[in-house]
């Protein structure tokens, strides 16, 4: 009897987790930004509170299973993005992209920074209507408010690959090297200059 109910209880604890973790997946959402160097844009979204979850890797090409050396050097099609994992009761798509626009240059239309080609041109991501039309409002907006023409691309989101492991979390592992590349690439002051 006392087996069963040992048994009884651990069967209704595993149900218990097993609901949780499929209502909590399923209140998870995933934004796609491209902003010049991934490092960068993943350590910009990953303090933000209501983000789970930051991946670098690249999007809106049409080569499969892509590497670094493709993207870059390339005819991929591919930029360097990041994937955010959020959870929408803490924190908006608007609120993301709001984040998105003070961490790029929304006006350069070689690349982002000292970071120059194609694959580090900027892109906002969109997966439904909705976030289509908030990224073309927020556009417009900027367009009226510096009165210079947005250069951001939009693009419907496809397919995500992930980036090699050493890219992953660059800023935290490879802090020094990471501010070294940082400052000498301007990228502080040239959103200093547009946005403060």
């Amino acid at each position: 009897m006392k087996k069963k109910i040992i048994n009884l209880k651990t069967l209704i604890i595993f149900i218990f987790f097993l609901n949780y973790n499929v209502s909590y997946s399923q209140n998870i959402k995933t934004a796609y930004f491209a902003g010049g160097c991934f490092w960068c844009m993943e350590e910009s979204f990953e303090k933000i509170e209501g983000v789970l979850q930051v991946t670098s890797g690249y999007s809106g090409g049409t080569t499969k299973n892509p590497t670094y050396k493709e993207v870059t050097y390339g005819n991929s099609g591919h930029f360097e993005v990041i994937e955010i994992k959020y959870d929408p009761k803490l924190i908006s798509f608007k609120k993301l992209l709001d984040n998105f626009w003070i961490n790029i240059d929304p006006f350069d239309v070689q690349g982002q920074f000292c970071d120059k080609g194609y694959s580090y041109r900027s892109v906002a991501f969109y997966s439904t209507k909705s976030e289509n039309l908030l990224i073309k409002k927020s556009i417009n907006k900027l367009e009226k408010k510096f009165n210079k023409k947005i250069v951001t691309y939009v693009r419907k989101f496809d397919k995500f690959y992930k980036a090699e492991d050493h890219h992953q979390d660059y800023y935290k592992n490879n802090f020094i090297n990471y501010l070294i590349y940082k400052k000498g690439c301007g990228r502080e002051n040239t959103l200093k200059k547009i946005w403060d």
